[in-house]
């Protein structure tokens, strides 16, 4: 009889799955508790906002805009590194921030070409803030994945005004996952990808700090939900003589924390997300650009750009205790990412169709491998 109804419950979850995250139907990932939304904008003060272009049968593509905090980002900025995992991809403006250690611009995430797009709309946006009159030099920080396969990528679609529109509509709450924004086009391990968020929040005793992750997947390699052999039990993973993919793609990962960190540790923390990629299954192709920008939102870290004294007085984090901070980002981005897939639909588009996930069959899998709460 508890088979019985276990079976019956469990056909219960699958018929209202692919309106559910993977953490509501059973899939907990990580030890450490998540915030209220187990989203990015969990880290206070931060929020995202995204514009989706979905016209006709062959634009599939769009905007994810991160902003930091609510001030002048330019006259505020934030500490903030990154670590490239593979370098296949054309991250904008990576260069000052690897030299000076901060972003001082909203973070946006878009397709390969329209990169450059998307930063003369930063570029606008900077410069018309109240403040910045004078400012005749902007680093706009621009990552992006390719989305050709769903996406008329070369008609580059995204325009200034869709740029400008995510960053103007961005709020904190709760975060839109799948086919939305930077992710509309985007393809995972084979199946549909897209946006993507989750947080942890750490206990009081290793500083209650809270960790966020926003991704935009589109890689591939062998899937694995909560270390479930999803793609090998379902026969779709990289090097299946079945299966044509070359597992290339790109992933970016923005990782946000309250803790007071700068840019080395912010670097250590940025590392730290990719062994959540990892988790998933994902190898860093030969043809994958997978990113991680990390920034810290504390107030006390913010760079002014007009400051009264030579010196730098902020106190950060010490490297001792920045290890709970470590996990935080590990099981935020694993979530992340699978959070991407769950709420991912099937969509049909300029070269073809990808399938979602198959959430009922991964569901089925994780009570095979005891997996699911």
């Amino acid at each position: 009889m508890k088979f019985l109804l276990f079976s019956l419950t469990l056909l219960s979850v699958i018929a209202h799955a692919q309106n559910k995250r993977p953490r509501e139907l059973g899939i907990k990932i990580g030890i450490l508790k998540t915030g209220q939304n187990n989203a990015i904008t969990d880290v206070a003060g931060l929020k995202v906002g995204q514009v989706s272009l979905i016209e006709g049968e062959k634009i599939r593509t769009g905007v994810t805009a991160i902003i930091p905090h609510e001030g002048n980002l330019f006259q505020e900025k934030v500490p903030a590194a990154i670590f490239i995992a593979n370098g296949f991809g054309k991250l904008a403006g990576i260069s000052q921030v690897q030299e000076l250690g901060n972003i001082e611009t909203p973070i946006i995430l878009t397709n390969t070409l329209s990169v450059p797009t998307a930063a003369n709309a930063v570029i606008d946006y900077t410069l018309a803030q109240k403040g910045n009159e004078k400012v005749r030099s902007v680093n706009p920080v621009v990552g992006e994945t390719n989305d050709s396969y769903l996406n008329d990528i070369t008609g580059r679609h995204v325009k200034k005004e869709d740029v400008l529109r995510a960053i103007e509509i961005a709020s904190s709450g709760k975060v839109e996952e799948g086919n939305v924004g930077a992710g509309t086009g985007t393809i995972c391990f084979a199946w549909k990808g897209g946006i993507g968020t989750a947080s942890r929040v750490l206990p009081a005793k290793s500083g209650g700090y809270t960790v966020g992750v926003i991704v935009q997947t589109n890689f591939g390699g062998v899937l694995q939900v909560n270390g479930v052999p999803v793609g090998e039990e379902l026969k779709q993973y990289f090097m299946n003589d079945q299966l044509n993919d070359p597992a290339d793609g790109s992933c970016m990962i923005v990782v946000a924390t309250d803790a007071p960190l700068t840019a080395r540790n912010l670097e250590r923390l940025a590392k730290r997300a990719i062994f959540g990629l990892a988790k998933t299954g994902g190898i860093a192709s030969n043809g994958s650009g997978d990113y991680v920008i990390a920034i810290s939102t504390a107030k006390q870290l913010r760079v002014a750009h007009n400051a009264n004294t030579k010196f730098y007085e902020a106190t950060e984090l010490r490297n001792d205790d920045v290890s709970p901070l470590f996990l935080a980002a590990i099981e935020a981005t694993e979530e992340a990412i699978i959070n991407s897939m769950f709420a991912a639909q099937t969509t049909k588009g300029a070269n073809g169709v990808i399938q979602a996930l198959p959430v009922d069959k991964v569901l089925e899998l994780s009570k095979k491998y005891n997996k699911l709460k």
